[in-house]
């Protein structure tokens, strides 16, 4: 278990992180692979030390993995319940190798605000933990329809509304529902075969004709329509 003091965490500074995981190469990987946008300002590696340093540091953002040892078992979710206390002004992102449906819906059953795998590079993990921070929820693509799944709402609750849908032209109904899912710009124009920018200016479109100010509403939009 590692702590130092968190930076101050103002406007245009780095956003102070906890780092959970019990191999210290990850960590150290991982430390490596943040750019200037988050500062790695204490560590732990089992349920007991982190909820210690969560504790005693009390970081915008922890980096999470969900298989931990120690505590009564509980990994990940467990130390995200044991912070409950915390909740008002610390967030979880859960950082794993995993991508079962089991392992993200419990995790975020808990009360974390996001989940993404191992694979992600550095600046997609440090862009996370900013938005994160912000107060988005993020996830890896093609973990969201998980949660969307176990948290969304029945069928019956919301008819779709064909009105909204009709201001979307047929492209932009393509990008709103991968942007919705989480996948990133990137992958958008991958998918679709289309440039960044292009994703970037039906993105904008798809907000504003839908009066909505992020992809976060976005996704709750559409969660509720059963779009995804």
């Amino acid at each position: 278990m590692t702590t130092q003091a968190p930076a101050s965490g103002t406007t245009g500074e780095a956003v102070p992180v906890v780092l959970v995981d019990d191999h210290h190469l990850f960590r150290t990987g991982v430390r490596a692979s943040l750019d200037g946008r988050v500062a790695v300002v204490g560590e732990a590696a089992d349920v007991d030390q982190a909820v210690a340093v969560v504790h005693q540091l009390q970081p915008p953002v922890v980096l999470l993995d969900v298989h931990l040892p120690g505590g009564n078992g509980g990994g990940g979710a467990e130390v995200v319940q044991r912070c409950a206390d915390l909740r008002d002004h610390v967030k979880f992102l859960a950082l794993s190798v995993s991508d079962a449906a089991e392992d993200v819906v419990a995790v975020i059953r808990a009360g974390a605000r996001g989940y993404v795998t191992k694979n992600i590079s550095g600046p997609e993990l440090s862009a996370a933990v900013v938005q994160v921070a912000g107060g988005d929820a993020v996830f890896s693509p093609r973990l969201a329809g998980f949660v969307l799944d176990a948290f969304g709402t029945g069928a019956g609750d919301v008819a779709v509304a064909d009105d909204e849908l009709d201001r979307l032209s047929r492209r932009e109904q393509e990008v709103m529902r991968l942007i919705a899912r989480g996948y990133s710009y990137r992958e958008v124009a991958s998918e679709l075969f289309i440039s960044i920018k292009t994703v970037e200016s039906h993105v904008s479109a798809v907000l504003r004709k839908l009066q909505l100010s992020s992809r976060h509403e976005l996704t709750r939009w559409a969660a509720a329509r059963r779009l995804l």
